[in-house]
């Protein structure tokens, strides 16, 4: 028998059961990307409420430029996508394409294990460049050339093990999640290539220089920057909830149909959205209108996506009283329908003008992240953590649904405020006296913000918190002693039924 497979008895109608070769699948590597997942999550939640803090009491700064706002801002924005979401998309892509295709990885451990590591040190690479002030000194404060590179061949790796075990896959169809995921790392690939092509300054030297320049390297930059939001935040995510909702719920999806117009439609539309982020600059008018005319085409297919999660759950809404994770996960959906409609919106050039630069935008982008990236990733760790590790429950579903609560009500306290916030921003920017002066300095907007960089900072204490008492609940959860199932005691001359 090859390695790898394991013979498990298999009912044949009519002839009792016939064993069978089933994949033993890869496991131990996606028990570690569990691991980091909470790890980094609450890291880059911990960082965030760091930075939070000192928005509102700049003293916290302590004069130091490893724990300046300038560096640790860009320290929480990488820690919180790329190491918390990265590690979870990595967990749930390489889980679900096993299932899905009934084919152990391409590479079986020693692959999956390559990615594990080979993603950390490029964390930890990144991490220490920030604090360092090594950056190519971008929007996104992209880490330099030499971390670039090796995440190229990471991610290489990446989609050659996924790519082949789809291409190696033992049922002929392809589930939609894969479609997600597959999109996701293929462009994510591209994003990062076309984005920090860089020359080193010298040779040895960890400084480099882009390609572009100006107005060129602000569009290549926002190319980058929302298309990262569309696949890596959006896209990928979108995977899991095809395959995690649908099992939770214990209910195909709601329409295949319709998730297969949300793929395409999606995949199409986002990757021309990026100009609504440079509106009312150099950026020729031509390319604003059409990132514009895009963002709010997008607003069609990401509730196309949004109503078939959640009418998936047609039948089985009385499981959100029992099933945590579930929870988690629906409520991710209204999160992704909400900032969804907010985003194209925003996108529109008159709203745009108000709301650019301003603490609406984080309200915004935050909504997305904490409600929709995070409360989907914790839904799915609720769910899947117990059966990597062969546990039939969770060490405790009241301490999840504390989290549920406290999370929320974190969330709701960060957007709210921030919305106020930026729109009072917004408004006081573009007060004019009556003798056509501006009405209020720009120190006055900052000290009118105050009491909601507070209530932030609070917010942002609350989820970090909930994120805590999951850390604790899943590590319990995982060292609880398993429990073998006693024997049934049968009627004599009976026999056992085929194995499913």
């Amino acid at each position: 028998m090859p390695e790898g497979l394991t013979t498990q008895p298999v009912p044949i109608a009519g002839s009792g059961s016939q064993l069978r070769p089933q994949p033993a699948y890869v496991e131990a590597p996606l028990r570690a990307f569990a691991i980091a997942t909470v790890f980094w999550g609450i890291a880059g939640f911990l960082v965030g409420v760091v930075i939070a803090l000192q928005l509102a009491y700049p003293a916290l700064n302590l004069g130091l430029e490893f724990t300046s706002f300038g560096r640790l801002r860009p320290l929480h924005t990488s820690a919180v996508i790329f190491a918390f979401g990265g590690n979870a998309l990595f967990l749930t892509s390489l889980y679900v394409v096993q299932r899905t295709c009934r084919a152990r990885l391409l590479g079986g451990d020693d692959a999956a294990w390559f990615l594990f590591w080979g993603y950390q040190f490029f964390i930890v690479v990144a991490a220490t460049g920030y604090l360092l002030g090594i950056t190519q000194g971008k929007e996104y404060a992209e880490p330099e050339w030499y971390a670039d590179l090796w995440l190229t061949g990471v991610w290489v790796a990446y989609l050659v093990v996924f790519g082949g075990t789809i291409l190696r896959r033992e049922e002929p169809h392809i589930y939609v999640a894969n479609w997600f995921f597959l999109a996701f790392i293929i462009t994510v690939a591209v994003l990062h290539i076309g984005n920090n092509v860089a020359i080193p300054t010298s040779f040895g030297s960890a400084k480099s220089y882009g390609a572009a320049s100006g107005v060129q390297d602000a569009m290549i930059q926002w190319w980058y920057g929302h298309n990262a939001v569309g696949f890596f935040l959006t896209a990928g995510f979108l995977g899991m909830m095809y395959y995690f909702v649908p099992k939770q719920a214990e209910r195909p999806v709601y329409s295949y149909r319709l998730s297969i117009i949300h793929f395409w439609a999606l995949t199409f539309l986002y990757i021309w959205a990026g100009p609504h982020h440079l509106h009312h600059t150099a950026l020729p008018d031509w390319a604003q209108v059409l990132g514009m005319v895009f963002s709010v085409m997008l607003w069609m297919p990401s509730w196309g996506g949004m109503i078939n999660g959640l009418m998936t759950l047609s039948g089985a809404w009385d499981k959100l009283r029992t099933d945590v994770g579930l929870r988690f996960s629906v409520a991710a959906l209204g999160f992704y329908g909400m900032a969804t409609f907010e985003g194209p919106v925003m996108s529109i050039r008159a709203v745009n003008s108000l709301s650019h630069y301003t603490d609406w935008t984080i309200g915004h982008v935050h909504s997305g992240a904490l409600g929709w990236n995070g409360f989907i990733t914790f839904g799915v760790l609720y769910w899947l953590v117990p059966r990597l590790w062969g546990r039939t429950k969770l060490y405790s579903e009241r301490l999840a649904s504390w989290h549920f609560w406290i999370a929320t009500l974190g969330i709701l306290l960060y957007i709210t405020s921030m919305w106020v916030s930026g729109i009072m921003q917004g408004l006081m920017w573009r007060a004019y006296d009556h003798l056509g002066f501006l009405q209020y300095a720009f120190v006055e907007t900052v000290a009118a913000m105050h009491p909601y960089y507070v209530i932030r900072a609070l917010g942002g204490v609350l989820f970090l918190t909930g994120a805590l008492l999951m850390a604790y609940n899943l590590w319990r959860t995982v060292r609880a002693p398993v429990v073998e199932e006693a024997p049934v005691a049968l009627p004599a001359g009976s026999t056992l039924p085929a194995a499913a």
